[in-house]
């Protein structure tokens, strides 16, 4: 049988699925978020993360390792985002039971060979859970490409030290210029805001979306994005974010990505 060229599952007929399956593929589970990335950037950063598997996915199977992308999970754990206009996030233990299931019914049909590809900060607690339960029963390792807190340790080989010191942030690199490069159009460049103080709450410094700077130290708080992210725009300058930056550091993360998939078979041969 003849299989149409796509990474996506989705794209497959059931027919072409009986036939790629027994191939023991990589598949990989894109996963990020529904929430305020700043006035300027798509409210669906998870379709950054999918662009992003793709991405792998191409990357993994030109060194001769089948890589099919699974459909993206779009909603996000909540982690102080539930306030974002529009947005929808799901409590960290619905996601949990979500991701078991989604893993579930993967293994069940002897889908082994699985990459979680994760876009959103509030996922990695739900994504451990469901994994670690996974490993415990007997099944495989399955590993977690956090795809921007590797993004943010790459900045600096690509912007330098400094620059890259400037543009990190929530709002800023390396999503936005991620979604520059991937989803061509959808950044509204002209809505990109001024840089913004750092903001206070509660009559003291904010130390990031979930704590308080009190006393010299950073402590934990419940607080909501709104009061960490003026407009939804925390510790990076967008106005640095660049379609070229982003295609460097998709280059990036895609090699980094199918070195992933080329271990995950190494573990499973």
């Amino acid at each position: 049988m003849s299989i149409k060229k796509t990474f996506r599952l989705a794209e497959l007929t059931m027919g072409e699925m009986k036939e790629v399956l027994p191939q023991k593929p990589v598949v990989l589970l894109p996963m990020g978020s529904f929430e305020d990335q700043g006035p300027h950037a798509p409210t669906g950063d998870y379709l950054s993360a999918d662009a992003m598997a793709v991405k792998i996915a191409e990357a993994a199977t030109a060194k001769g390792i089948p890589t099919f992308v699974a459909p993206p999970i779009p909603f996000g754990g909540d982690d102080g985002f539930s306030a974002s206009p529009g947005g929808i996030t799901l409590s960290q233990s619905t996601l949990t039971a979500v991701i078991s299931d989604m893993l579930g019914s993967l293994l069940r049909h002897d889908i082994t060979r699985i990459v979680i590809i994760n876009g959103h900060g509030g996922n990695v607690g739900p994504i451990r859970d469901a994994t670690a339960e996974v490993y415990r029963s007997g099944g495989p390792l399955i590993p977690s490409f956090y795809l921007w807190r590797v993004g943010y340790g790459l900045l600096p080989s690509i912007l330098g030290a400094e620059t890259a010191k400037k543009a990190a942030g929530h709002g800023a690199d390396p999503l936005t210029s991620v979604a520059m490069h991937l989803l061509p159009g959808l950044v509204r460049e002209d809505l990109i805001p001024a840089v913004l103080p750092k903001p206070e709450a509660h009559g003291v410094p904010v130390a990031g979306f979930s704590g308080l700077k009190i006393g010299g130290a950073d402590i934990d708080a419940p607080i909501h994005y709104h009061e960490a992210a003026v407009d939804g725009v925390w510790g990076g300058d967008p106005s640095l974010c660049s379609a070229k930056t982003g295609e460097a550091l998709t280059e990036k993360l895609s090699a980094i990505g199918a070195e992933i998939c080329e271990w995950v078979v190494s573990q499973q041969p």
